[in-house]
């Protein structure tokens, strides 16, 4: 039987890989920094819904974290918030 808190635990190193990854080191940063905050107590829930914003390109997801462009309405979500409010820093 699978233990679902590994596969959890699985998902959040991938997610924290992807997320140090990411092709430009603007975001490289950003979101590395993100998911090193905040993926340890995000919920499974939380989880997912970080996954799927890491489906958007670069570009989409740093405008939506300067404020230069709002998210899609179907990302009106906890994980999207924190994204957007998270302040980069050293």
């Amino acid at each position: 039987m699978t233990n679902p808190d590994k596969s959890l635990e699985t998902t959040r190193k991938r997610l924290l890989f992807r997320s140090w990854h990411r092709g430009t080191r603007e975001m490289d940063l950003l979101l590395g920094r993100f998911a090193e905050r905040n993926l340890p107590t995000f919920s499974a829930r939380q989880v997912e819904l970080y996954e799927a914003l890491l489906e958007y390109g670069d570009n989409d997801l740093y405008d939506w974290m300067t404020g230069r462009v709002e998210p899609p309405t179907a990302l009106n979500h906890d994980v999207t918030k924190l994204l957007m409010d998270f302040k980069f820093t050293v």
